[in-house]
C-alpha cells in the first residue's frame, strides 16, 4: 500500500474502517439506519473535514503572527434543500475572543476560505469507481 492509497474493510454490522498513512479511522452508521451509532458516520466525517480544516487554517494564521488562539472557537451549521435533502449551504463562523485585534478580523476569515477541503469541493476532481479482482 503507498501512502497515497487508502484501504477499507468491514468489521462488523455496518463499521467500515479506513487504514491511510499507518493510522486507523472507524466509520459506523447510527442506531436509526441499522448501525450501532459507536463511531462518526462517513458524513460525519466529510462535515467535520471541513470544520476541522477550516480551522487549521485559523490555528495557522494565528499561529504565524504570534496570536493567542485562547478562546477561539469555529462553529459550523449547515441547511438542506426541503426537496433536495441535500446540503444547499454551509456556514462557519470563527468566535473570536474579546480583544481580538480588529487588524486581523477579515484575515482570518480569508486564512478560514483557504480551506482545501472547500477547494476540492468547489473543483471536484473527476470520480473513477471500478471493481478489480485480487
Amino acid at each position: 500500500m503507498n501512502d497515497r492509497e487508502i484501504r477499507v474493510t468491514f468489521e462488523g454490522n455496518l463499521k467500515v474502517k479506513a487504514d491511510y498513512r499507518g493510522m486507523s479511522i472507524l466509520t459506523d452508521q447510527p442506531t436509526y439506519a441499522g448501525g450501532e451509532g459507536s463511531a462518526p458516520s462517513p458524513f460525519d466525517l466529510f462535515l467535520a473535514s471541513l470544520a476541522t480544516c477550516a480551522g487549521y487554517y485559523v490555528l495557522a494564521f494565528c499561529k504565524q503572527r504570534g496570536l493567542a488562539t485562547d478562546g477561539i472557537y469555529l462553529t459550523m451549521s449547515t441547511e438542506r434543500g426541503q426537496v433536495s435533502k441535500m446540503i444547499e449551504k454551509i456556514r462557519i463562523e470563527i468566535h473570536l475572543p474579546p480583544g481580538f485585534p480588529d487588524r486581523y478580523k477579515e484575515a482570518v476569515v480569508r486564512a478560514a476560505d483557504q480551506c482545501a477541503v472547500k477547494a476540492h469541493i468547489l473543483k471536484a476532481p473527476a470520480f473513477e469507481v471500478l471493481a478489480v479482482e485480487g
